[in-house]
């Protein structure tokens, strides 16, 4: 290979795609194929951003490509502090791109957020794959950053009893197989009748009912 090729390759190496904007072809709660001029680009996304797209005709997604030996895989999400807080993740030895998604999809990013800030170790293990090790792992290399984010932008939502009570029950719903909106729909209009005063078990057990 001659230097100019060899230059050229280089230079493609750090080619991204910031986002896509198409038609929406096919929608998943794990994956959209966005059509592009002509060519359908499958993207995998949390179960945040499948809420926010809805059914919509034509979506922007902002996008990440994880590059591999035997894949280039796109990574969609509907709002750049989706993607950026995604990217924080990754950046944790131990946290892979399906890791990430999975923790965007069992909280919201006012939630991932605010649990890694307080130090809330419970909250992460109860998302599906996040041990303790990893838990501690995110909390040490994030928890600072996300403060003076959280500092600069303005206050973050906390996690107060009604949050934590919401998060333990939609983490309850989404292990039994509930679908992630279904679920949130009915906590909240639970939660919006009865405030602070049902119990956890209740609280599931009458979301599986009006689900």
């Amino acid at each position: 290979m001659d230097g100019n090729a060899s230059s050229i390759l280089n230079q493609n190496s750090f080619i991204m795609i910031a986002y896509l904007k198409g038609k929406l072809a096919h929608k998943d709660p794990t994956h959209v194929i966005i059509e592009v001029s002509g060519v359908g680009y499958l993207v995998h996304i949390s179960l945040q951003t499948f809420s926010e797209i809805k059914d919509q005709e034509n979506i922007l997604l902002h996008t990440h490509l994880q590059v591999r030996e035997d894949a280039h895989i796109l990574f969609g999400f509907s709002s750049s502090s989706e993607k950026k807080l995604f990217q924080q993740l990754i950046s944790v030895n131990g946290v892979g791109p399906s890791t990430a998604i999975v923790m965007l999809s069992y909280m919201n990013n006012a939630e991932l957020k605010s649990a890694i800030i307080q130090e809330d170790v419970v909250a992460l293990q109860s998302i599906k794959g996040i041990g303790n090790k990893t838990a501690q792992r995110v909390i040490i290399e994030l928890k600072d950053k996300l403060k003076k984010e959280s500092w600069e932008e303005g206050p973050t939502v906390s996690a107060g009893p009604h949050n934590t009570l919401r998060r333990e029950a939609l983490s309850a719903l989404l292990t039994l197989g509930l679908p992630k909106v279904t679920a949130e729909k009915s906590v909240d209009a639970i939660l919006k009748k009865s405030g602070n005063t049902i119990t956890l078990e209740d609280l599931v057990k009458q979301a599986l009912k009006n689900a």
